[in-house]
């Protein structure tokens, strides 16, 4: 996959960029990440990429020239989707994240100040991207998490291939509690059902768990969960035992 990041601050990146996971990935050439400085898009000599809004209002507003010249420049022809991340956005979801890492090459757009002039995003944008209900002082930031979320459902890019799909949401639930060497720290012990090695056993109690924590932390996620009968099952026994109203 590609991504072609737009932003006025790309020095941002080099250091994310160049640890763990995402170094990898792009040694590997499973990613290839092109950041891109808005400003060398900019048509006069001062290279001016912001602008007062008209009507008045406080702060700076990006004007539209130099960032229709960079993505009409580097798409081309080409459908590459274009992504805004702004506060306004679509709240970025484990699904939605899985789509997006379906295509070979995406553009991410940062935005800074007091947003972007409205023309980008009726002509220009496909797509408006938050990663929560808060403000941050640009897109960069943002654009990272994005960045990161979808390299992880790249192929190949995770060491264990089902890693990314077991981890929390990715099944719709958070994902359960998880245990290493040594089996007893201080006085802490590591589930018998883990060092058991059967391996139906320990499912079991993996689901149950992933379960468990779902049902106490965010009960909302149950609601769209694909869960079968079995889980049902599992769900009615959890909620019996923490002697929920209802359960029975």
């Amino acid at each position: 996959m590609r991504i072609d990041v737009l932003t006025l601050f790309p020095e941002m990146f080099l250091s994310p960029l160049q640890e763990s996971i995402l170094k990898r990935a792009q040694q590997r050439g499973l990613l290839t990440i092109i950041l891109h400085q808005l400003r060398d898009y900019a048509l006069d000599r001062h290279q001016m990429t912001d602008d007062v809004p008209y009507g008045g209002g406080v702060g700076m507003v990006m004007k539209p020239e130099p960032i229709f010249r960079a993505v009409e420049t580097l798409r081309g022809s080409e459908p590459i989707p274009l992504i805004f991340l702004t506060p306004q956005g679509r709240v970025l979801t484990q699904q939605r994240v899985i789509e997006l890492a379906q295509w070979p090459r995406l553009m991410l757009l940062c935005g800074h100040y007091e947003g972007v002039d409205e023309r980008v995003r009726e002509h220009l944008v496909t797509e408006e991207i938050s990663i929560g209900d808060y403000v941050l002082t640009g897109g960069e930031l943002a654009a990272l998490v994005l960045i990161d979320a979808v390299a992880r459902f790249i192929p190949g890019v995770l060491g264990a291939e089902a890693g990314a799909w077991e981890d929390s949401h990715a099944s719709g639930l958070l994902e359960g509690p998880q245990y290493t060497r040594p089996a007893r720290f201080r006085d802490w012990s590591v589930p018998e059902v883990l060092l058991s090695g059967h391996h139906a056993h320990v499912a079991r109690w993996r689901r149950q768990q992933a379960l468990r924590r779902t049902l106490e932390r965010r009960p909302d996620l149950l609601a769209q969960a694909h869960l079968s009968p079995k889980d049902q099952q599992l769900l009615e026994q959890i909620r019996r035992s923490q002697g929920e109203p209802g359960a029975g």
